[in-house]
C-alpha cells in the first residue's frame, strides 16, 4: 500500500477532493492511505507562526524551515520527499508511475511568497513543478500529483487498461477520442473509427498521436 503524507497549512483543502472519484476508490480498494499533516502543529509559539520576513528585505513572507523539518522528522518519512515549487523540474507521467509503485510519498506544500531554501536543499529529495506559472500555494499542485499517481494503483480505476491508453503512458500525446452519436450537428466521427477494421483504427490512433505530439512541440 502507498501512504501519501501531505504537509500543509490547509489540510481541509484536501478532504473534499480525496473523498471523491478515483482518489476515494483507490483508498477504498486498500491501495493508498492519505495522511494530512497540519504544519502548524510543528510550530513552537502560541500563534503557530509558519512564516517570517525574508533576510535581505523585500516584499512577501517566507515559510520557516523548522516546521517542515520537524513534521518530516515526526513522520519518519523516507524518500521521495517532494517540495512543490515553481523552481522544480516539471512533473511527468514517469514520476506518477514511480510514485505509484512505491510505499510512501511525502508532499510538502508551500504558501505565501516562498519557502526557505534550506527545505529544498536539505530536506526535500525532489523539487517538482506543474509548469511555468505560480499558484497561491502547493496544495493544488499536490492534488494534481496525487490524482495522477493514485489512478495508476490497482483498484482505483474500473478498467486499468484505460490508463494505459492515456497520453504520456509509454507514448507522447494520445489520439483524440469520440463517442456516440456519430454525427452531431454535422460534426462527424472519422470514418475509420466506425469501420470495424481494428488494424486501421490502431494505425490511425498511432498516426494521430504522433501528429499531435509533433504539433505540440512546434507550438508549445
Amino acid at each position: 500500500m502507498l501512504t501519501i503524507n501531505v504537509v500543509t497549512i490547509f489540510p481541509e483543502f484536501f478532504t473534499g477532493p480525496l473523498g471523491l472519484s478515483i482518489p476515494a476508490r483507490a483508498r477504498a480498494a486498500g491501495g493508498v492511505e492519505y495522511n494530512l499533516v497540519d504544519l502548524r502543529d510543528f510550530t513552537t509559539d502560541k500563534h503557530k507562526t509558519v512564516d517570517d520576513s525574508p533576510y535581505g528585505g523585500g516584499p512577501g513572507m517566507v515559510m520557516k524551515p523548522a516546521p517542515f523539518f520537524e513534521a518530516v522528522d515526526a513522520l519518519g518519512a523516507a524518500a521521495p520527499i517532494v517540495l512543490l515549487s515553481p523552481r522544480g523540474r516539471v512533473f511527468t507521467q514517469a514520476d506518477a508511475r514511480r510514485y505509484a509503485e512505491g510505499n510512501e510519498l511525502t508532499l510538502l506544500c508551500g504558501h505565501y511568497k516562498d519557502v526557505d531554501q534550506r527545505v529544498a536543499d536539505h530536506l526535500a529529495t525532489e523539487e517538482i513543478s506543474l509548469g511555468d506559472f505560480v499558484l497561491s500555494g502547493g496544495e493544488a499542485a499536490a492534488l494534481a500529483v496525487i490524482d495522477a499517481t493514485v489512478r495508476l494503483i490497482p483498484g482505483a480505476m474500473s478498467d486499468i487498461a484505460s490508463a494505459h491508453g492515456d497520453s504520456f503512458f509509454d507514448r507522447e500525446i494520445s489520439a483524440p477520442s469520440y463517442t456516440k452519436p456519430a454525427d452531431y450537428r454535422g460534426f462527424t466521427v472519422p470514418e475509420v473509427l466506425i469501420s470495424g477494421n481494428h488494424a486501421k483504427i490502431e494505425e490511425w490512433r498511432r498516426a494521430e498521436g504522433e501528429r499531435l505530439s509533433r504539433l505540440r512541440k512546434t507550438t508549445g
